[in-house]
């Protein structure tokens, strides 16, 4: 295992402004009406994120599963001197293929076609009434789709839960990936062994319904960003929160809900020993994200979303993987610090390339 560190250096300065009591009610009622109108005048972009703009052309894969006709949405970024490499990016469950806009236009530069789908469940992909959502079933679909674009050698790129995905996909179809680069990919701990406590399906659709762009944003800067905020991540923000509004936005709730439970219910950090492609591990150490952490014990909650710990452990499991760490950065480094990332993700890239 080699391990690669740069170190980033942030300054935040917060300001707290106390309000005396007799104010409080008046400054709450004055919030939830700004609250409302502020949501009022957001974008309702609802289920398939109508409206939203990727600033890249989006094609659609039609295609059957569990007898349903169904559309995966995805970003087909054509290199202007091609290398003769394909990339496949795979987002995470907060995220979308547009959200990899600054890492296409990187690797689109040096020469990689990029692909980069939307999940069905996910962003401007189908948003099926019932389905059985599993990574296994994920990976069948985007297998389907690159077969389509007759695409059969690809490094996979995997973040959050598509990071998860990657290393499932890569079970799957070793023959296929000639590397797989994880960024923060959740999955590193099995929750439930450790105490988490599970959550039926009707609880995680309430706990995902009528989700608020301020909601989001808290949750974001405290997770993705180590508690740091630039306002470029608002687009980002309002692209998740307007799917919660608008037509389908109840829909976009319940198959979050369901993709929340295969979160919960499909690890893969006990198969880690059987991956076979060359692996990169990308980690933000700022992370703490562990999904149901904040239902279980505090004696629980302590053990939970070490991301450091849980990098080089994973890096230890994987056969001949390498580490990457980022130690100022949360669970989105390639948007919190694109520069730095995309110059170690070519590095990997090109000396997987040589070798």
């Amino acid at each position: 295992m080699r391990t690669t560190t740069r170190q980033l250096c942030y300054a935040v300065a917060t300001t707290f402004t106390l309000l005396p009591l007799a104010a409080f009610s008046a400054t709450s009622a004055n919030a939830d009406t700004a609250k409302q109108g502020a949501s009022e005048s957001l974008p309702h972009y609802g289920a398939e994120l109508k409206g939203f703009n990727y600033g890249w052309p989006v094609s659609h894969f039609s295609f059957n599963s569990q007898r349903q006709s169904l559309q995966m949405a995805y970003i087909d970024a054509k290199p202007e001197h091609p290398n003769g490499k394909v990339a496949v990016l795979l987002h995470g469950k907060n995220f979308c293929a547009g959200t990899w806009d600054t890492t296409i236009k990187t690797l689109t530069e040096h020469g990689y076609r990029v692909i980069a789908p939307d999940q069905i469940g996910f962003c401007k992909s189908s948003q099926p009434q019932g389905y059985q959502f599993s990574f296994e079933q994920l990976a069948h679909n985007t297998h389907a789709l690159l077969a389509h674009l007759g695409i059969d050698h690809y490094t996979l790129i995997g973040h959050s839960t598509g990071g998860m995905l990657g290393a499932r996909y890569s079970l799957m179809f070793p023959g296929n990936v000639e590397q797989l680069v994880m960024v923060n990919p959740i999955g590193l701990e099995d929750w439930r062994a450790k105490g988490v406590p599970s959550q039926s399906v009707d609880e995680l659709y309430q706990s995902e319904h009528g989700k608020t762009a301020a909601d989001i944003r808290h949750y974001e800067q405290t997770f993705y960003y180590a508690n740091h905020w630039q306002p470029e991540y608002d687009k980002w923000v309002n692209m998740l929160a307007g799917m919660y509004r608008g037509e389908g936005s109840d829909q976009v709730a319940w198959n979050s809900a369901l993709l929340s439970d295969m979160i919960y219910t499909q690890p893969v950090i006990h198969e880690f020993p059987n991956i076979r492609v060359p692996t990169v591990l990308m980690i933000g150490e700022k992370d703490t994200t562990a999904p149901g952490k904040a239902k279980a014990t505090p004696e629980v909650q302590k053990q939970l979303g070490h991301y450091p710990e849980l990098g080089r452990a994973a890096a230890k499991a994987i056969p001949n993987a390498e580490l990457v760490t980022f130690p100022n950065d949360g669970h989105a480094p390639q948007i919190q610090s694109p520069k730095q990332f995309h110059q170690q993700l070519l590095d990997h890239l090109n000396a997987a390339a040589a070798k």
